[in-house]
């Protein structure tokens, strides 16, 4: 990394473009345009310093001057529908134990926040501009869910976890987390399709953005 630089990558589909920090699992938003999703990473540069502290991280100094774009790929139909979907050549970089142990940490400390944020949310969310959004636990429920998808995708394969069952979500993220720890030449991972670090910004990000519609959506 270039000193004093943050560098990010970008993917730009059709109606919609994501950015994130390659470097920070889970720092990453969206908006019409790659300019836009920018202005939102820096934007949330203050939320996603809960989670650097809950990994026991520094926060990176992040302004629009400091951003170096090191991957611009285009999106597709997952893009669009708001999924950060392109695995880049940024995500394709060995994995040393050093860097495995910080990933780690980054995404277990996003489900931190996830729990901390779901701990204090109401049952019932403000509904978002066209009168939709999951309530809290449905929310919860859908996030469990997915994980228990992206486990799968790295080669983890434990029953499915239901709201409610602690134990079996703490166990399952436990595994993932066993999965991302180790070093990793930068190929798939259990003979699929993600890498290690698209592993680790996908699972981070899918977390960090429920909980922060959570937040948002909750009363004061």
């Amino acid at each position: 990394m270039t000193a004093g630089r943050l560098q990010i990558a970008e993917e730009a589909g059709a109606k919609k473009a994501f950015a994130w920090a390659v470097d920070w699992p889970g720092w990453a938003r969206s908006g019409k345009t790659t300019d836009l999703a920018r202005a939102a990473l820096i934007a949330y540069v203050p939320r996603y310093a809960a989670v650097v502290a809950a990994a026991g991280l520094e926060m990176p100094d992040a302004d629009e001057g400091t951003l170096e774009i090191v991957d611009s790929v285009p999106g597709g139909s997952g893009t669009d529908f708001g999924v950060p979907s392109a695995i880049t050549d940024a995500d394709r970089r060995p994995v040393s134990a050093p860097d495995a142990e910080r990933l780690a940490d980054l995404v277990a400390a996003a489900w931190t926040v996830f729990d901390r944020i779901a701990a204090t949310a109401p049952p019932s969310l403000r509904k978002g501009p066209r009168g939709g959004g999951r309530d809290r636990d449905k929310m919860i429920g859908h996030v469990i869910g997915a994980d228990h998808a992206y486990a799968r995708e790295i080669g983890v394969r434990l029953p499915e976890p239901h709201l409610g069952d602690r134990d079996a979500v703490d166990a399952e993220r436990t595994a993932m987390l066993e999965v991302l720890r180790q070093p990793s030449d930068g190929g798939p991972l259990a003979d699929r399709r993600w890498t290690q670090r698209y592993a680790a910004r996908r699972i981070a990000w899918h977390a960090l953005d429920h909980a922060w519609e959570m937040e948002d959506r909750s009363d004061s």
